[in-house]
């Protein structure tokens, strides 16, 4: 399996992207790299370095693409950025799936042009996995699309359903659509067309969730649009670091504080774990023709080598090809059924 590495995105540049990717191949025998960027900032990244020789490649990109850079300026004007390289080389069959913590406006952006959308999918969506009390649900979309429509939602739960069932075995995912209520009058016009979309989707469908509850491990799949849930990942972001600080803080007020975070730094360690970006390594983007993980821009080394492990996984398991076939089983179904109504009257 090789990866192609955007080895200048992210705010750490390519010291932590090689950094990644050599830990990668140093541990996975079956995973090669090739790193995309400027090529002398690389070799010089590499040097004293040590791994198996012929697993790590270089392809030569002039440009980078800057974290505060409108996509559609920075997608015309820059042909050489190491994102659209990157992504090229997935297009061209030169690698099987493409890894970036750089803009994620530009590589949706450039995905959508070379790879384009899946059949029956307007747009594409980012799929974040968060932890709950029970296993890991699927957010989405986390970013990818501000404005949404009905139809929008419905597709995100489609390719949230189908995402869960290849990559994690799940046979019955169990869909939830964010809103402000758990009735199904509750929400934004939007919202609550949607709820009637999914409803008939033929998906297992539990209706509507509310924020308190999507750590609870109610649902498999929580859908939104990328506004709200872009918030919702950055808020837990957020509230886990200030937990691990504010219990530190508390413990080290008590007098056998230090007795007593001894004992709980296992415990301390294992939320952490739990709740760190870096586990997870990155997200993919559901809904194009190929294999395109986006990872956060503040990404490690660690996060890194996680990410493209999930690259390698999701790209092996086919998972954009399970998204398609659910799609498309899914619109013929209704077209079907919207014929023979037609038929009725």
């Amino acid at each position: 399996m090789r990866i192609a590495l955007d080895a200048m995105g992210g705010d750490f540049g390519p010291a932590v992207m090689v950094e990644g990717a050599v830990e990668t191949v140093n541990e996975s025998e079956d995973i090669d790299i090739t790193l995309v960027g400027d090529e002398p900032s690389i070799k010089k990244e590499l040097e004293g370095k040590r791994y198996p020789s012929g697993r790590l490649q270089i392809k030569h990109a002039s440009q980078i693409v800057g974290m505060n850079e409108p996509a559609l300026i920075a997608l015309r004007k820059k042909k050489d950025s190491s994102i659209k390289r990157a992504v090229e080389l997935v297009k061209d069959g030169e690698v099987d799936a493409v890894v970036t913590a750089g803009h994620s406006g530009v590589a949706m952006a450039v995905s959508l042009v070379l790879l384009r959308a899946s059949k029956g999918v307007d747009r594409p969506a980012i799929a974040t996995i968060m932890p709950t009390l029970r296993r890991p649900f699927v957010l989405l979309d986390a970013g990818a699309n501000v404005d949404c429509t009905a139809e929008n939602l419905l597709q995100f739960a489609l390719m949230g359903d189908a995402y869960c069932k290849a990559m994690f075995g799940n046979p019955d995912p169990r869909i939830a659509l964010l809103s402000i209520g758990e009735e199904d009058t509750k929400g934004n016009s939007m919202t609550r067309e949607a709820f009637k979309l999914i409803k008939d989707a033929g998906v297992g469908f539990i209706g509507n969730i509310e924020g308190k509850d999507i750590f609870a491990g109610i649902a498999d799949v929580v859908v939104c649009d990328g506004f709200v849930g872009n918030i919702v990942l950055k808020t837990s972001e957020g509230l886990a670091d200030v937990i691990i600080k504010m219990l530190k803080r508390e413990i080290s007020n008590v007098a056998t504080g230090r007795i007593g975070y001894l004992l709980m730094k296992p415990a301390l360690r294992n939320f952490k774990k739990k709740t760190d970006y870096a586990e997870y390594g990155g997200a993919p983007l559901l809904g194009i023709n190929g294999t395109c993980i986006i990872s956060h821009g503040r990404s490690s080394a660690k996060a890194i080598r996680n990410a493209v492990k999930v690259a390698a996984e999701f790209s092996l398991k086919k998972v954009y090809e399970a998204i398609a076939e659910e799609i498309k089983t899914v619109t013929s179904v209704k077209s079907t059924r919207e014929t023979t109504i037609r038929e009725q009257a």
